[in-house]
């Protein structure tokens, strides 16, 4: 199988020109013979044949009508003669040889022929990652974010070329902005119409181009963009605003803003999806006797009574105290988790009168105890 140059330099078949040069310079200076000057001969080799393949990748799509070829066949040399049978040969993957068998019909198989003749191209999203409080992601917030974004040349209306108007017809494709190629598979000889090289599918060559842009039809702008994150949002969850992302190409559709959440932890409450857990700690007294707690909620205090002999790890549900759920206006619920807290430091009075309670005890009044003591 032909190897992915556009893997090898890790960027998207959408790339352009600067994004492709900047990938490769970097993998360059990672792995240059003199970053590897003291690594075991096996790294260095390793290191050898990477660059190889880095270079290799590289030159193929920085030229133009390699790329083109490379796109549309898996190979820079353009189609390649069958070897016969099916044991591979062809140069080309079979997913291929359908689409092209079945384009002619009217796009019922994927019509990738007819979008390629179109040179529209949709841009390319933009991810960006937000931090909210646990209250911002429990009620909601408007953020402003601030990204890079490419974005259509307004002098040339995205066309590259001066005043959007100084084109010629492509002479490569005579303005159809597709041509054919004869190709040899198993099935024998199939005349492939794809995408033009020269003109990239729009029929057009730029004779002149704009001095704004420099004939790119883009530029990169620094841009603010207010987003609404509803309530509810929970971490690792994403927002998609489509139109938000880079601009397309060719009069293609802009692509979209993607938004990761992170959510900062609290230093009462625990998120569990909608619902919410706190720990309230209770003295011994409190929890022999019964006692009332006020409890912070996402909504305001709530009273909370205990019982009297509540044991430590007893849990208390809150109904409705929870996170709004994000698709409806129902809410969680809020759970209270109460330890009872043994005194440290005791004096030697208080002591004495622990002692002299200990012995008031009976042992139906330790259940728990009790019944350990009868397993034993």
């Amino acid at each position: 199988m032909a190897k992915n140059y556009y893997e090898i330099l890790g960027v998207e078949k959408t790339a352009t020109a600067d994004e492709i040069k900047a990938a490769y310079r970097k993998l360059a200076k990672k792995y240059h013979p003199d970053m590897y000057s003291t690594a075991p001969e096996a790294e260095k080799k390793a290191a050898e044949e990477k660059i190889k393949e880095i270079n290799h990748a590289y030159e193929v799509l920085s030229d133009e009508q390699k790329r083109a070829a490379y796109d549309a066949y898996g190979d820079e040399n353009g189609p390649q003669p069958g070897a016969g049978g099916f044991g591979g040969g062809f140069g080309v993957d079979m997913d291929d040889i359908f689409s092209t068998i079945f384009s002619g019909f009217g796009g019922g198989f994927g019509g990738g022929a007819r979008s390629e003749a179109t040179g529209r191209r949709k841009g390319r999203d933009i991810t960006a990652k937000v931090v909210l409080t646990f209250e911002e992601a429990a009620f909601g917030v408007q953020r402003t974010i601030s990204v890079k974004r490419r974005e259509s040349c307004s002098a040339c209306h995205g066309t590259g070329a001066k005043d959007g108007t100084a084109f010629k017809v492509c002479p490569q494709c005579g303005g159809r902005g597709q041509i054919s190629v004869s190709q040899r598979t198993m099935f024998g000889m199939i005349n492939t119409t794809t995408q033009c090289p020269t003109c990239h599918g729009t029929g057009k060559v730029v004779t002149e181009k704009c001095s704004v842009c420099g004939g790119e039809g883009s530029s990169v702008k620094q841009r603010d963009i207010k987003v609404n994150i509803p309530a509810g949002i929970d971490a690792g969850q994403r927002i998609t605003y489509q139109g938000e992302g880079h601009g397309g190409a060719n009069g293609g559709p802009n692509g979209a803003l993607v938004v990761e959440i992170s959510i900062t932890p609290h230093k009462l409450f625990e998120r569990r999806g909608t619902d919410v857990y706190m720990e309230l700690p209770i003295t011994v007294v409190d929890a022999a006797l019964g006692c009332t707690k006020s409890i912070p909620t996402l909504y305001g205090k709530q009273e909370l009574k205990i019982p009297e002999a509540t044991q430590s790890g007893t849990v208390f549900k809150l109904r409705g105290s929870g996170i709004k759920k994000l698709r409806s206006d129902g809410k969680g619920d809020m759970y209270v988790k109460v330890t009872v807290e043994v005194p440290k430091s005791l004096s030697k009075e208080q002591k004495e009168l622990l002692k002299k309670l200990a012995k008031s005890f009976e042992p139906k009044q330790h259940p728990m105890a009790k019944a350990y003591e009868e397993k034993l």
